[in-house]
Parts: C-alpha cells; structure tokens; sequence
C-alpha cells in the first residue's frame, strides 16, 4: 500500500491546473481590453484549423531538428516564445519598461539556471497567459472543436505514430518550461537530470506536458468571455461570481485528471488530453445543462454567419 506522501507529486500537479486556470481567468478580461486577441475573427470554425496546422508544422520542425542534432535553434525559439508570452502577460499589469525588464531577468534565468522550480513558476505564468489569449480568441464552439481536434490528435501522435514520446524525450535536456516538474524527493535537481541515459533508472520526479493544463483551460476561459451574461454563477474567492459551466469545465478537468493519474498509476504512460480535454467538455455540458444555457444552437448560428 502506498503512503500519502508518494501521491503528494501527483497533487502537486493537479495543484498546477488548478493555478493555471485561476490566473488565466485573472488575465482574460485585461488582456481583452487591451485587445490582445489571436484572431480578428473569433466566431470562426477554421480558428481551430489554422492553430492544428500550425501545431503540425512546429511538430515537423522540431522533429526535424531533433534528428539532426541542432537543438541550441530549437532552445532559442522556445526561450523567444517564453519570453514573449511572459511580455504580454507583465505588460497587461504593469507598464512596458518594467515587462522587459522582469521578462528579461526571467528569460536569462531561465538559460543559466533551470531548475525545477524555475522552470514550473515560469510554465505557470506562460501557461495562464497562454490560455488567456488563445481563450479570448476563440468563441465556444470552435474552441470545443480545437479541444476534439487536439484530443485526436494526441490519441494519433501518442498511440499509433509515437512521435509525441520521441519529442518529448528529445526536448527534455533543454530544460525549457514546457513542462511542469514535481520533485519525488526534496533533493532533486532537474538541472543535473541526466535524461540520454538508458540506464532504466527511475526518475526523480514527474512530468506534466504544460498543453495538459493549457488546452482544457481554453475552454474555461472561453465559456468565462463569450457565454451569455445573468447566466447561473457561483460566487469564488478572489475570482467574484462564475457562470456554473465555468466552473464545471474546470472540475471536470480536475475529474479528468483524477482518472487519467488512476490509469498512470497503473504503470502504463497515457496521452493526458483524451482524459483533461473530455472532463473539461463535459462538465461545461453539464454547466450548461443545469443553468439552462442553449449555448451550443446560438454558436452554431453564429458560426454559420462566419463562414
């Protein structure tokens, strides 16, 4: 029988979930007003489209430079796009001169010094702020159809080609926040984990792919920005008053990852976003259905409209 302290890591991790969407409903609002929006047009079914694509190219590239030994590019380009995001999320709160100063200090701390928990604060930040923008850019329904599509897609790329497993193994030595690393023991250093050894050692801490939190919090954002106002809410501390399928998408991620951590557990790796992606949706089904919301008819005829 397991101790409780062993399944700490395991809580630690849904605790990053938990964070990422409440800092991502923090930014949505501000980041709206400050018209940071992804996409021009956000009723439209081929937002989800355009992003797949993207996700597949990026997923060539970095194939590509795995493979061909070149990953100091690679590094670059996430550290750019690290510090980028983390611009727009200071910049909504603070005035430019200090978001570059901060992001700048981050960014180098993050090249010379990546340890675990720099590298988790960091994730936190670009995962919320991500979430944030791609949640204002996308109304409800392309935004459960960029959740169905990437769920496919991870089915695909985890299960049947596994190119999913070979990114991630050739990426973890950069030590980049894409990633959430939950130490097993008070020791462990993420910094000197040596990840090319095959030596069937177990590692010393769990990983969470940062999409695991991200994606599923798209949706919590979404419903948070475009569902209709005077719908049903619940009231949260520090948050104010939540439309029920907010809040449902978001316990439905955490029920979802509850049961996508039973099947790890069992000793088998799963593809997390069939588990996070589902539970989101269905709670915000259920949201929807307890506060007498048809929001999925009104999407449709919007949608219809966008095309």
């Amino acid at each position: 029988m397991k101790q409780i302290s062993e399944y700490l890591p395991l809580i630690g991790m849904a605790g990053f979930i938990v964070i990422v969407q409440v800092l991502a409903l923090t930014m949505a609002s501000p980041m709206e007003a400050e018209g940071m929006q992804a996409f021009e047009n956000p009723s439209s079914v081929w937002n989800p489209v355009y992003y797949i694509i993207l996700i597949l190219l990026f997923t060539i590239f970095i194939l590509y430079i795995i493979k061909t030994d070149k990953k100091y590019i690679l590094h670059a380009i996430l550290l750019f796009a690290v510090a980028a995001t983390l611009y727009y999320v200071f910049i909504t709160f603070i005035g430019a001169v200090p978001s570059i100063l901060l992001t700048g200090a981050i960014t180098v701390l993050l090249y010379k010094f990546p340890e675990w928990y720099v590298v988790d604060i960091t994730g936190v930040l670009v995962g919320a702020g991500a979430s944030a923008i791609i949640g204002i850019s996308l109304e409800i329904l392309p935004t459960l159809i960029l959740l169905i599509l990437l769920t496919i897609y991870d089915i695909i790329s985890v299960y049947k080609t596994k190119h999913m497993i070979t990114l991630a193994e050739g990426v973890m030595d950069l030590h980049a926040p894409i990633l959430f690393v939950v130490p097993k023991r008070r020791d462990y250093s993420f910094v000197k984990q040596d990840f090319s050894a095959e030596d069937g050692g177990e590692r010393g801490a769990y990983f969470m792919g940062l999409g695991d939190a991200v994606m599923p919090t798209i949706l919590v954002v979404s419903a948070s920005v475009f569902l209709p106002a005077g719908c049903t809410a619940v009231q949260l501390p520090l948050l104010g008053g939540i439309a029920l399928p907010v809040v449902l998408a978001a316990i439905g991620t955490l029920i979802g990852y509850v049961v996508l951590m039973i099947i790890v557990m069992g000793g088998k790796p799963q593809a997390g976003l069939p588990f996070l992606n589902t539970g989101a949706i269905l709670g915000y089904g259920v949201g929807c259905v307890v506060a007498g919301i048809p929001v999925l008819p009104v999407a449709l005829t919007a949608c219809a409209w966008s095309i």
